[in-house]
C-alpha cells in the first residue's frame, strides 16, 4: 500500500499558493506542461512545452524533464523549481510506475515553502510521462523526512490542496476562534467570529486579517500594533508561516509581548490543519521580537495566556453580537 503523506495547504498559502496558473484549453498535440514557479514563488505556473524525446520513452523523457527544471525558463515571470545548487543525483523508475528521485544533500538549503513548491512541480510535470504513476523524493540515498519526521513517501498530484476551478470567487463561510488582548494587555481573550469570505482566500490569511482588524467586542483590544501588515502567510507540513512588515515591530507596552505573540499563534493553530506558527518580519527570521521571543523559534498553542472576562463567551455572527452562555472551559 502506498504511504502517502497529504499535505494540507491554504486552506492558505496551499490552497491559494498552488493555484495552478494555466487555462482550460486544449493542449497542443505532442507538448506537455511545464510546471514553474512564478516570481513571487508562491504558486506553481505551467506553460506548453515540446520535448525532443519522445512521448514513449520514458526514461529519456524523464531526465529532459528534470533538465527542464533544473533551467532557467527566459522569462522573468516563469522561476526555475529546482534552484541553484539543487542536483538531481540519478532516477530509478520501478514496474509500478514508482519514480524515485534522488537529490544532493543541497535540497535541504531550499526553505519550506520554495521545498512544497519544487515537490508540486516536479509531481505535476513528471506524472504526465507514460509509465510515471508517483514521485518518491530522496536526498542522497535517505527518504525525505517532513518536519515531523516522517518519510513523505510516495506522492501523486492528488496529495496537494489545490482550489478546483469552479470553486474561484465563490463566498464560503467559517467560525474562527480569535485571541486578542484583554484590556489590561496581560492575558488573552477568546472571541469567535462567524464570517463570509471568497474562497480564494486562505482561512491563515482569513485569521491574521481579523486579528489586525481588532475585536468587536468591548471587553478585548487589539493584540497585534496597529502599524503591522501583512507580507505573506503560507501552510507547509503543518507549519505555518507569517510574515509582517516593520510595522510589527512597533513597541506597544501596553500590550505584552507575549500576548502579541500567542494572539498570533493560539488563533492560528485553532485551525485544524495548523500545529505550529514561525513569525518573520519580511521574511527575516533573524533577531528576536522585543526582548525575549526569537523570531527563529517555532511557536506551539499555548493556552495558559487566555483569561475569561465575564460568565460568558461573546460570538460574533454576522457582525451581530450574540451571547453564548456556555463558560470558557
Amino acid at each position: 500500500m502506498r504511504k502517502k503523506y497529504v499535505i494540507l495547504a491554504a486552506v492558505i498559502f496551499l490552497i491559494s499558493a498552488v493555484l495552478i496558473g494555466c487555462s482550460d484549453e486544449e493542449q497542443p498535440e505532442g507538448t506537455l506542461l511545464i510546471s514553474y514557479l512564478d516570481k513571487e514563488q508562491t504558486k506553481t505556473v505551467r506553460m506548453d512545452y515540446e520535448p525532443n524525446a519522445d512521448l514513449g520513452d520514458t526514461e529519456l523523457l524523464v531526465q529532459e524533464l528534470l533538465n527542464v527544471l533544473s533551467t532557467d525558463s527566459g522569462d522573468v515571470d516563469y522561476v526555475k523549481p529546482i534552484p541553484e545548487g539543487v542536483k538531481v543525483l540519478k532516477t530509478t523508475l520501478k514496474d509500478d510506475g514508482d519514480l524515485k528521485v534522488y537529490f544532493n544533500d543541497a535540497y535541504h538549503t531550499m526553505d519550506a515553502v520554495q521545498e512544497i513548491l519544487c515537490r508540486l512541480a516536479l509531481v505535476q510535470t513528471l506524472t504526465q510521462v507514460e509509465g510515471v504513476d508517483c514521485l518518491e523524493f530522496f536526498v542522497e540515498d535517505e527518504p525525505l523526512l517532513d518536519t515531523r519526521g516522517n518519510e513523505v513517501g510516495e506522492m501523486t498530484t492528488d496529495d496537494f490542496v489545490v482550489n478546483p476551478g469552479e470553486q474561484i470567487n465563490s463566498i464560503q463561510h467559517a467560525t474562527l476562534d480569535l485571541y486578542f488582548s484583554n484590556p489590561s494587555g496581560d492575558g488573552l481573550v477568546l472571541e469567535t467570529q462567524r464570517v463570509y469570505y471568497n474562497s480564494n482566500v486562505s482561512l491563515e490569511k482569513l485569521v491574521i486579517e481579523h486579528l489586525l482588524a481588532g475585536p468587536k467586542t468591548s471587553d478585548a483590544i487589539a493584540s497585534i500594533p496597529s502599524e503591522t501588515a501583512l507580507v505573506n502567510v503560507s501552510v507547509a507540513d503543518r507549519i505555518c508561516y507569517v510574515s509582517l512588515d516593520d510595522g510589527f515591530r512597533t513597541q506597544n507596552y501596553n500590550v505584552q509581548e507575549a500576548i502579541v505573540i500567542y494572539s498570533l499563534v493560539d488563533s492560528l493553530t485553532a485551525l485544524p490543519h495548523i500545529d505550529k506558527v514561525q513569525i518573520s518580519v519580511n521574511g527575516d527570521t533573524s533577531g528576536v521580537y522585543r526582548e525575549s521571543f526569537l523570531l527563529s523559534t517555532i511557536y506551539e498553542e499555548d493556552l495558559s495566556y487566555v483569561r475569561l472576562a465575564d460568565s460568558s463567551r461573546t460570538v460574533i455572527v454576522n457582525d451581530i453580537k450574540e451571547e453564548n452562555k456556555h463558560p470558557l472551559d
